[in-house]
Formats: C-alpha cells, structure tokens, sequence
C-alpha cells in the first residue's frame, strides 16, 4: 500500500511538472501571438510532438492562407515519394544530314528535357563533343525542340509585374543559366560612363548604357530589362561611386530573360564559332525530324541536391521543372502543368485531407493562386516523418543559422544549427515550417503561416524566430 501510494503520489508530481510546462509553453507563445503586429494580420500555427505524438498547439490552423515558397515542401515531397529512383531530366544532342570531312552538311537539333540546372559550362562540353567528331562547318540550322513540355512559360497566377525578378524565370523544356543573365557595373574615371559587363557575354541581349561615374556618397543604379516591352534590352541608368568595386551588391544584378530556348541556342551557336566552328544557318524551334541521329545526351538525375536545390535555396524554376517531371512521369509528353498539380492533389488526399478544400497553382509558390492551411503542412511533416524518405527530405531544409534562405536568421540562439524548415517569402506573406529538437530531446514539427501584413518581411521573420526558440526551449 506504501508503495502505491508513493508511485501514486509520482505520478501526481510528474503530471504537476508537465502541466506546468506546457502552461510556462502558452504563456511564453501568448505573448508572442499578443504583438501589435498581429491587430491587422493573420497567424496560423501548428506545433507538434513526433516524439509524444502530441500536438501541443494548433491556431486558427483551418484557414487558408498563401503558403509562398512553403508550396515547395509539396512538391519535393511528391518527387521523392513518385518518381522512379532511376528518373532524370535528359538533354538530347542531334544531327540531321551527313558529315562529309570536317564539314555537317545538316541541321543540330537540341532536344530540351526540361533541364534547370544546364549551364554554360555543360554547353562547353556539348561543344567539344561536336568539336570531337572533326566538325568545323555547319551548313544548316540550330533548332530546339520543346514538345516534351507545354507551352505555358509562366505557373498559373504568376503577377506580370514581378518580370524581370529572376526568381519569377520564364519557363521552358530547354533551360539554361537559370534562364537569366547577370549585369555588372563598373566605375571608371570620374564623371565618364561606367563600363558594363554581362555574365554570360552574348549577344542575346542588347545593352544601353545611361549609368554615369561620380563622386556620390553611393552607388545608386537602376538595372532593369524593357520588359514591358517584352524585349531583351537591358537598360543601365543612374550613378556609380568612384572607386566602387564590381562585387559590390548595389553594383550588380541578376534579370531573367524572355525565350530561354532561343537564349540557348544562341549561346551555343556563339561557343561553336569561338572554337572556330561558323553556323551559317538560323536558329528557331522545331520538332525533331525521324532521320537524325544522336550525338549525345545530359542527364540530370533528382537526387538529394537537386531537392537540396529547391528547398534550402528556394529555386523556383527547379521547383517549377520538378512540377513538370511529375507530369511527364504520370502522364506523359507533353507534360502538362495541370497534370503535375492532380500528382500533388493525389499527394494531398494520401496525408487524408481532400484537394479539393485546398488550391494548388504551381510547383514554386510563387503564384497567389496557392491557399493551404497550417493543418495540412502539419499533416505533410507527419507524414514525412513517418516515411523512408525522411532522411532525405529532412536534410534538404535550411538550417537555421548555417545555409540556404536561413544562413543568417536565429544565430546565436538556442535554434541556431537545430531548426530545419522550409522559408516563403510573398509581399505581406511570411511562412515558415519544418522541424526542430526541443530541450527535452523531443523532435518537433511546426508549420507558421502569416499573412495581410504591410510591415517588412523581416519584423514577420522575427516572430517566427521567437516561436522557434520558445519551441526549442522547451521541457
């Protein structure tokens, strides 16, 4: 009787203990959520025990909200638990005609398999292949064929004036470079015009050059494309401090371009001339014809980097090309965008929710079309916690504090090098959601969703990285 009386009265204790953490755990969160920040915007949150499997807060986690580049997390999810092992993104070299000598008396055909990581370093090594096979002349054409996917070059409800933002690239079966073009601005002599230089150097795109030298406080340019005019014209205007070095951010710029498949070829008809190898056709698009033979093929394999990739840095055209692998690998050619969303709407009603409750617009995020809940990425954790490739999908978040989009959020706090989660980033839409160790050795998931604010992205981020160290905080 002694004794149980004394476990009973343990027991009591233990349960005394734990309710007075969880209340020390709501109270530490009721603050957080009671900020003036929250008056005119919208939270969802979910915080769950894996260990326990216990949730120990859910708020407002029914409601829709626009996930921004949380949507990722379906996506890579989808890849990993429906593409074959053995899928990769192919590139296909062809040549119609004959080769007489050193002479192709024919047509290149460049066959796009909706590759998003060929760069220019892969088109040097297409080109000392053709160099290899003693080609020095090409009669005919460059063409790309691109029937492996739609035509659609933008995801569904992507906003027009988001152009020229490369994380908004247009989209294609052929890519290349991540479909954009890198501008860099010099300072020269005082008060003369600053030297321009384009990363890839092509002549794909054409430059005017306004940006003047002078002896400013700092740098201050606008670097933009005529993309209202939908042209590959990019313009340089302002100033540029004497002395200012390249490097500098306030330097430089990143802009996507428009017909990525055209900027393909043009670069590669620009390397087979620079190795002394003139095209003395045109380029254009165009299907494969039945007589040509390969020369040979790229592939890229979806591998723990490329889902890497997507996640730690937030690549949207990866994302958005791994939307169209899904399509191609359920559906066919040529794949469809919409083919790609019912995968993840299938993904959706496999965690036990239904599609249609929810919208699913792209592969990225970036479309405000999106609208899930913090309940249904909540249920995405779990269910990835619970498959065999959580191993995978959990090392290619961002670490808070170390790399990708959460390098240098939470350092030098108890999260730092311990929250694992995916970021998105929309104008007044903040998300964060991933995994993180509690003090107590308890693996966590959480799922924090914000939006209909007009402050800065970062007093967003700062709420959530005390809600991760309260999170991680706890006993």
């Amino acid at each position: 009787m002694r004794i149980i009386i004394l476990f009973t009265s343990f027991l009591f204790s233990v349960s005394v203990i734990a309710q007075d953490k969880i209340d020390d755990f709501n109270k530490g969160l009721d603050v957080i959520l009671d900020d003036e920040f929250f008056t005119s915007s919208q939270i969802a949150l979910d915080i769950f025990d894996l260990t326990t499997d216990e949730m120990l807060c859910s708020e407002n986690s029914k409601l829709l909200f626009h996930p921004a580049s949380n949507q990722k997390l379906f996506t890579t999810a989808a890849a990993l638990l429906f593409l074959p092992d053995d899928f990769t993104f192919t590139t296909s070299i062809y040549f119609t005609g004959v080769i007489e000598g050193d002479t192709l008396y024919g047509d290149i055909y460049v066959v796009g398999g909706l590759d998003p990581a060929f760069s220019s370093d892969d088109l040097d090594s297409l080109v000392h292949v053709i160099e290899s096979m003693g080609i020095k002349f090409i009669t005919g054409n460059l063409y790309a064929d691109l029937t492996v996917k739609d035509s659609l070059y933008w995801g569904n409800g992507w906003m027009w004036d988001d152009d020229p933002d490369p994380t908004t690239p247009y989209l294609s079966a052929l890519n290349i470079n991540d479909n954009s073009i890198e501008v860099f601005v010099e300072a020269g002599e005082n008060d003369s015009t600053a030297t321009v230089t384009i990363i890839p150097e092509t002549n794909f795109v054409t430059v005017e050059n306004k940006a003047v030298v002078s002896s400013i406080d700092q740098t201050d340019l606008d670097i933009t494309r005529s993309w209202v005019e939908r042209k590959n014209h990019i313009i340089i205007d302002g100033n540029v401090k004497k002395g200012s070095i390249i490097d500098s951010s306030d330097n430089k710029e990143k802009l996507n371009v428009l017909y990525p498949e055209l900027y393909f070829l043009t670069l590669l008809k620009e390397k087979l001339e620079d190795k002394g190898i003139p095209v003395y056709g045109d380029i254009d698009i165009n299907n494969l014809t039945d007589n040509s033979k390969l020369i040979t093929s790229f592939g890229l394999s979806v591998d723990s980097v490329m889902i890497c990739d997507i996640n730690k840095e937030s690549d949207n055209l990866r994302a958005e090309m791994l939307l169209y692998a899904l399509a191609l690998n359920d559906s066919g050619a040529p794949a469809l965008a919409k083919n790609g969303l019912e995968v993840i709407n299938k993904l959706i009603d496999s965690l036990g929710f239904d599609h249609e409750d929810y919208s699913v617009a792209d592969g990225s995020g970036v479309s405000r079309y999106n609208l899930v809940s913090s309940e249904l990425i909540m249920g995405l954790l779990k269910y990835m916690y619970g498959s065999e490739n959580f191993d995978m999908f959990y090392n290619s978040l961002s670490i808070a504090g170390v790399d990708g989009t959460l390098e240098k959020r939470m350092i030098n706090s108890i999260s730092q090098n311990n929250v694992h989660a995916k970021t998105g980033t929309l104008a007044g839409v903040s998300a964060l959601s991933g995994y993180l160790t509690a003090r107590n050795g308890h693996l966590i998931a959480f799922s924090i969703l914000m939006q209909n604010f007009v402050e800065k992205n970062s007093v967003a981020r700062r709420i959530q990285d005390r809600i991760c160290n309260l999170i991680a905080n706890y006993e």
